[in-house]
């Protein structure tokens, strides 16, 4: 069943979106750079920092998607091709990645597990229309102002009846922890990359606008696990930290 809005029109949402600021919640107060800065600069460490219990842990427990029936899948905001490659570990016969950031596209070459990749903008990838069995976002969304170009691009890539599979930090994560994506510098200094709280209504509003049908959420919450790889969290436990969403384009 697709969630129904009572009484909260286009207009009044943008306005309650309007007033979600990563700034009213920001506990580090770190320098702030933007997203290809930031990510050029780090690059050399992402892979070791970024738990997979974020993302990809997150994708495998989603039951809707059938990742080996997959013939052709669109990585938006590929990196530096970590989803790629777990895609093509899941029996995905294809995968075209797109980048802002030349540094992470560079290393997801070196890795070669996208058959193409293209250094653009995800919500103007480039990538040919209606060419895509899945189209997948993963660690992205909190870096755009707004939701609905890439939910609009991801639409315009996507054949009839295929996903758009988006995973991304919980917005009641970031507002809890106040802690924005975030690297330590080769200067050992801690810089934000621009980060944006986008609510679970905002996504539901932003795909449902764009013509998707809501086929499966999953909401993954601070664990023992996480805790085990995170002590400091502790404090945050049974709070939900990722959000995974799987659409389906109407056939």
């Amino acid at each position: 069943m697709l969630p129904i809005f009572d009484g909260g029109s286009p207009a009044r949402l943008r306005i309650l979106r309007s007033m979600v600021q990563f700034a009213d919640f920001d506990s580090r107060g770190y320098p702030m750079v933007d997203v290809r800065t930031g990510y050029g600069q780090w690059v050399e460490s992402y892979e070791q920092t970024v738990e997979d219990a974020m993302d990809v842990d997150v994708l495998a427990r989603l039951a809707v998607p059938d990742w080996p029936s997959v013939r052709r899948a669109a990585d938006l905001g590929c990196g530096t091709g970590r989803t790629g490659a777990w895609l093509r570990r899941q029996g995905v016969a294809a995968v075209d990645g797109v980048d802002l950031t030349p540094e992470m596209l560079a290393v997801a070459r070196a890795k070669g597990a996208h058959d193409r990749l293209v250094e653009a903008d995800l919500a103007a990838s480039g990538l040919p229309g209606e060419a895509y069995d899945l189209v997948i976002s993963s660690l992205v969304d909190e870096h755009l102002a707004e939701l609905g170009p890439l939910y609009r691009e991801a639409f315009r890539l996507a054949r009839p009846g295929a996903l758009f599979v988006l995973v991304g930090l919980h917005p009641y994560f970031i507002m809890a922890a106040g802690m924005p994506t975030h690297f330590t510098s080769a200067a050992g200094e801690s810089i934000a990359i621009t980060t944006h709280v986008h609510l679970v209504s905002d996504h539901l509003t932003a795909g449902l606008a764009a013509g998707w049908q809501l086929a499966e959420m999953n909401e993954s919450v601070v664990d023992d696990r996480w805790i085990a790889l995170k002590p400091k969290w502790e404090r945050l436990r049974s709070h939900p930290v990722s959000a995974a969403y799987a659409w389906r384009k109407p056939a």
